[in-house]
């Protein structure tokens, strides 16, 4: 059977929930279109989480990677479709990092297009009823930082043949349930909602 290694964000910015890890947890264990599904947590920490993908696609020897965050505003789920090598973050990671303009890799090129089938796993999405689109920035957060980061180990290793690619996920209803005023209007989606997005889009895998 193929392997999925699929990664989720622990929660960061003051948050105490991180929709991208609640989501991986119900995916983990599952198969899905001839796919295992193995589901890691991730520190949102610049250089710490590329660490932990690392020793998990060595653990793991996945067939395919997809990696998940929160994007809070978006309305919909959307996949990214390049990772840039820059770290330029508005906010601190959990372990205070703030780099300015500094390359996530310094031997590596400027970007590097996501490996998944990225319009496919869309069409898939919109055609069980879930919002979802493209989105041509991943930012300049920890999620890109992974982004390129894993693009950049697996084509170092010879390995860019494997489907890899982040995927952006809207707030969960719970996490604007606390907020109050004009932060409490931002789009959500619901973990059921998720998985089933989540279950179209890797039916689109080979």
């Amino acid at each position: 059977m193929k392997k999925l290694l699929i990664t989720g964000f622990q929660p960061f910015g003051g948050e105490t929930v991180n929709p991208a890890l609640e989501l991986v947890k119900k995916l983990a264990g599952k198969t899905i279109n001839g796919y295992e599904v193995i589901a890691r947590e991730i520190p949102v920490v610049r250089y710490e989480a590329l660490d932990v993908v690392r020793a998990a696609l060595s653990e793991v020897q996945p067939d395919a990677v997809i990696i998940v965050g929160q994007a809070g505003g978006r309305p919909d789920i959307t996949v990214e479709r390049i990772g840039i090598n820059v770290d330029d973050f508005r906010i601190p990671d959990n372990k205070g990092n703030q780099p300015i303009d500094e390359p996530v890799a310094a031997d590596g090129p400027i970007a590097y297009w996501a490996t998944l089938p990225i319009k496919k796993m869309v069409r898939n999405m919109k055609d069980a009823g879930i919002p979802a689109s493209v989105s041509n920035s991943a930012g300049t957060y920890v999620c890109n930082h992974l982004l390129y980061g894993v693009l950049h180990l697996l084509a170092k290793e010879g390995k860019a043949h494997i489907p890899a690619g982040f995927v952006h996920i809207p707030y969960l209803p719970a996490q604007m349930s606390v907020r109050a005023g004009l932060e409490s209007q931002y789009p959500t989606m619901s973990v059921h909602t998720l998985v089933q997005g989540f279950t179209a889009m890797i039916e689109a895998l080979d």
